[in-house]
């Protein structure tokens, strides 16, 4: 019986953990503008409210099957309690990608003075709760589509968490080391916050789609890095 439960356990960490690197690019980002302490603790935190939030939702977990129920239909289009979170967490992704893509191009360029480090940890860490909790409804709702054994789940998201934690620094320091993907992750979540307000329409986009696409633009990058130095030395 556990050797049975080994492989849609591997399959559902695996998927958790594809579907973590949105939440840690979104906090990576949160986190840089923070002092270094700071930010160590920004990630920390925000990833344990994440690791909680998940917990209790798979405790509630007949709520969250609830909530693929038709709450109201407007203009022949279904809302559920799953579709308004995703489309208010994906409305507030787009704004919020966008806000900081203003940040670190027009802001940064004039020299406007940044909020203190305090007032910023708060405001950010409640930004973090509130994509931690998009991010956990479609993450707990997919696990819930996938296996039946509770306990499976509670194992997925703990070491999907336990991975996330361990690669939340090294994504952060190469966000922060090379500025052209602080902008590319920037869009890769905005390009999520569209996907989350098109499922939450139910108009999804192949996620296959999504992955493909992110993945292109990192390629590009990461040569466009290598090239421009050698075009220096030449």
């Amino acid at each position: 019986m556990l050797t049975e439960a080994i492989v849609p356990l591997i399959t559902l960490i695996a998927l958790e953990v594809v579907l973590g690197i949105d939440n840690i690019i979104f906090i990576s980002i949160l986190a840089d503008r923070l002092p270094e302490k700071q930010a160590r603790k920004l990630r920390l935190v925000g990833l344990s409210l994440a690791m909680v939030m998940r917990l209790l939702l798979l405790a509630a977990i007949a709520w969250i099957l609830k909530l693929d129920y038709t709450l109201f239909v407007i203009m022949d289009v279904e809302f559920s309690g799953k579709g308004l979170i995703l489309l208010l967490g994906g409305l507030f992704l787009i704004y919020k990608s966008t806000k900081e893509i203003y940040h670190k191009t027009e802001v940064a360029k004039n020299k406007i003075t940044a909020p203190t480090a305090k007032a910023t940890f708060g405001r950010l860490l409640a930004e973090v709760l509130v994509l931690d909790l998009v991010f956990s409804v479609d993450s707990i709702i997919t696990a819930v589509g996938m296996v039946d054994e509770l306990w499976i789940m509670y194992t997925a998201v703990i070491v999907t968490v336990a991975i996330m934690m361990l690669a939340a620094a090294p994504i952060s320091n190469f966000i922060k080391k090379h500025p052209s993907f602080n902008i590319l992750a920037l869009s890769f979540l905005l390009m999520i916050g569209v996907s989350l307000v098109a499922e939450g329409l139910h108009f999804e986009i192949p996620k296959g789609y999504i992955y493909f696409a992110m993945a292109f633009s990192f390629i590009v990058d990461i040569i466009q890095i290598k090239t421009i130095p050698a075009n220096k030395d030449a």
